[in-house]
């Protein structure tokens, strides 16, 4: 057996003739290339293993229970050799023989008897798609740290859950695989006025990620130009103004935006686009119980009409006001909360939908039980497809 002992080479011959082996590994290192050889299918998948090599020659029959079909398989289920082209020597010319071999990962075939100037050819094919796809894995690579660097600066611009009185307030972002445009944030204009909104950019990626940053920013310094910040309706106004989806590359967002006085206990609202705010609260005459289900508690959904921000310019947007009982809970949210799939049984299409939702809201446990609210769409089985954000405040 003639073995090369190379730790690194740029080919792997793995045939079980002596003299095949022999004019392969001579015509290749006259082309410049480093070759390792291998006589048998276990020294084969060793050796790949070991070295990695860009290219892989391979005798389809090998003696043995393994062939050259299943060394193919096995090595492009391997994470490190998956990428390296893999060549397939046969006598088969039959259209199946070829289908199943491309069905196997060979990324080519060569005929016996070899033509040796289709095998630089296709060696030299080879190397260079290993190279490309080698570079293309490292950019992708790249690719998604910087957009895990960017979704972890989008999560550190999100404000932090507070148990102060007069208001409590809980927050979950789940971010979906791509960065998103999901942002929220609460903040006092004054000791007795407190602002809360909840936004959801169209689409996803870093163009998204960086309109809704932008807008958290604006509103949390206050940039709108002659806006009256305890009016709901003139701040969406400005931003329509301010980020018209024709300067925002044809990118929109939805959001309800909120004030409440907690002296008077009153709540304005408006929202563009959005899903409405819920606001939970008992009935008068029932006593609140923290560690039971509410199932007799009364629903308000807070919206109003109006397009999402940025779709039409001078557009106007209304206002409502509501008066807050005691111990009432405000779920704010985006709709990738509600927009995921039923069950693991649904049909494709099949979304949870909103009304299950609020029917899902008003029978979880209060105060404070988020993650066993969300839990229907944070279940292994269910791919998240959208940035997931919900607010829950509980105004005491």
């Amino acid at each position: 057996m003639v073995k090369a002992n190379n730790s690194i080479a740029d080919i792997l011959v793995i045939d079980d003739d002596p003299i095949i082996r022999r004019i392969l590994q001579r015509m290749l290192q006259s082309q410049g290339y480093r070759v390792a050889i291998a006589e048998t299918a276990a020294d084969g998948l060793d050796q790949a293993l070991a070295i990695t090599p860009p290219v892989i020659l391979c005798d389809w029959r090998l003696p043995g229970n393994i062939d050259g079909l299943e060394i193919c398989r096995r090595l492009k289920e391997h994470p490190d050799l998956s990428m390296s082209s893999f060549l397939l020597i046969t006598a088969h010319a039959e259209t199946a023989s070829r289908v199943e071999a491309l069905e196997a990962g060979a990324d080519d075939l060569l005929m016996k008897p070899i033509d040796m100037a289709e095998l630089k050819a296709r060696v030299k094919s080879g190397m260079r798609l290993c190279q490309l796809t080698r570079d293309l894995k490292k950019q992708k690579q790249y690719l998604e740290n910087e957009l895990a660097e960017a979704a972890s600066y989008v999560q550190s611009l999100l404000p932090q859950d507070t148990d102060k009185p007069p208001v409590k307030i809980q927050t979950r972002f789940l971010p979906s695989q791509q960065l998103g445009g999901d942002c929220f944030d609460f903040y006092w204009l004054d000791p007795d006025y407190l602002v809360m909104y909840l936004l959801d950019v169209s689409g996803h990626g870093l163009g998204a990620a960086l309109l809704s940053t932008s807008v958290l920013n604006v509103l949390r310094s206050q940039s709108l130009p002659g806006t009256n910040f305890y009016r709901p309706d003139k701040v969406l106004e400005s931003l329509n103004n301010m980020f018209q989806m024709t300067d925002q590359n044809e990118k929109y967002f939805t959001i309800w935006y909120g004030v409440y006085n907690r002296v008077n206990r009153q709540l304005m609202y408006a929202s563009a686009g959005h899903p409405p705010a819920i606001l939970l609260s008992q009935p008068e005459d029932e006593t609140p119980k923290t560690e039971l289900p509410l199932m007799t508690a009364e629903t308000m959904r807070l919206r109003t009409p109006g397009m999402p921000i940025g779709m039409m310019p001078d557009t106007t947007y209304t206002w409502k006001r509501c008066s807050i009982p005691d111990n009432s809970y405000l779920y704010i949210f985006s709709d990738g909360v509600y927009e995921v799939p039923e069950t693991e049984m649904s049909e494709p299409g099949e979304i949870f939908g909103l009304d299950s939702f609020i029917d899902h809201i008003v029978k979880c446990p209060r105060p404070g039980q988020l993650d066993q609210l969300i839990s229907h769409a944070t279940v292994p089985s269910v791919e998240v497809g959208d940035d997931l954000s919900l607010l829950e405040i509980n105004f005491g």
